[in-house]
């Protein structure tokens, strides 16, 4: 089939009692079909979505082979018939002989385009959440935080056991730093901590102003703490005559660095931190 088409036309309607009238042209040479038209807002009118009530007319001129453009001042709006339609158009118009035309053409009319026949549908796709690209700002300096949970949080305690000289087989048993202020140990009848062999007060754990424990020894201990004064970090293990301890607190709760996590990382040494929290400035540990 074949179609030689060269005419204008003018269409007239009555709208709130007022004339309106759209001006357009149609012109043809073989099987394309072009209609341009000066108002857009013709499509508007009626009760069908645009695409809906399109969709038999697609699919009789693609049987024929036949192909009917239409276009406005900003451009095409759609092509009917057969056309090559983008798999994401077809999911959207519900028609593989419908393909929709530029955005700039379309957006006035977006609230009369629909798939599936729905009422007030649109053939736009539901506004994103997120930006379609990652908006990253590459130069912000992220700043080196610390834990801010609740003092004395993370459940801070003791396992005890003996050496493996003494050890009777026995399960650890586990002792709440968390319910205390200060935490003594030795073999005295008052101590909190009470172990067998060991000096009258041994040692004392504190639990300081800046959620720290710190371990502050009377008498020789040894493990992986050093010193008189010793701050506690999970997994610090603490040697005390013929006992072995072992200091644990949750790592949300935990102060050593980096982040609220253990010290230790990145080869162990580490800048010096500002705790916004308690004020202090925490120095770099060996």
């Amino acid at each position: 089939m074949r179609l030689d088409i060269d005419m204008s036309f003018t269409l007239d309607e009555a709208e709130d009692h007022q004339n309106r009238g759209t001006a357009g042209t149609i012109r043809a040479a073989g099987t394309e079909v072009e209609v341009t038209i000066d108002d857009p807002s013709l499509f508007q009118s009626g009760k069908s979505p645009l695409v809906s009530a399109a969709k038999p007319m697609a699919q009789a001129l693609a049987a024929r082979g036949l192909t009917v453009r239409i276009a406005g001042p900003k451009g095409e709006i759609v092509s009917l018939g057969a056309v090559k339609a983008p798999a994401a158009q077809r999911l959207l118009t519900g028609s593989p002989h419908i393909r929709l035309g530029s955005w700039r053409a379309l957006a006035p009319l977006a609230g009369r385009f629909g798939a599936g026949g729905a009422e007030g549908g649109s053939f736009l796709p539901p506004s994103t959440p997120l930006p379609l690209m990652p908006m990253v700002h590459r130069r912000i300096r992220r700043k080196i935080t610390t834990t801010h949970y609740t003092s004395g949080g993370g459940h801070p305690r003791l396992f005890v056991v003996r050496d493996s000289t003494t050890w009777d087989g026995t399960m650890p048993d586990e002792y709440d730093l968390s319910t205390a202020g200060t935490t003594t140990i030795g073999s005295a009848p008052e101590a909190d901590l009470r172990l067998d062999g060991l000096e009258p007060l041994h040692a004392q754990i504190r639990h300081t102003e800046t959620d720290e424990y710190v371990l502050y020894a009377h008498a020789p201990v040894g493990g992986s703490v050093d010193g008189d004064a010793s701050v506690l970090r999970t997994g610090a293990r603490v040697v005390i005559g013929q006992w072995r301890l072992g200091f644990f607190r949750e790592e949300y709760a935990d102060h050593g660095r980096p982040f609220g996590g253990r010290s230790g990382g990145e080869f162990a040494r580490q800048r010096e931190q500002y705790n916004p929290r308690t004020g202090y400035v925490e120095h770099r540990e060996e």
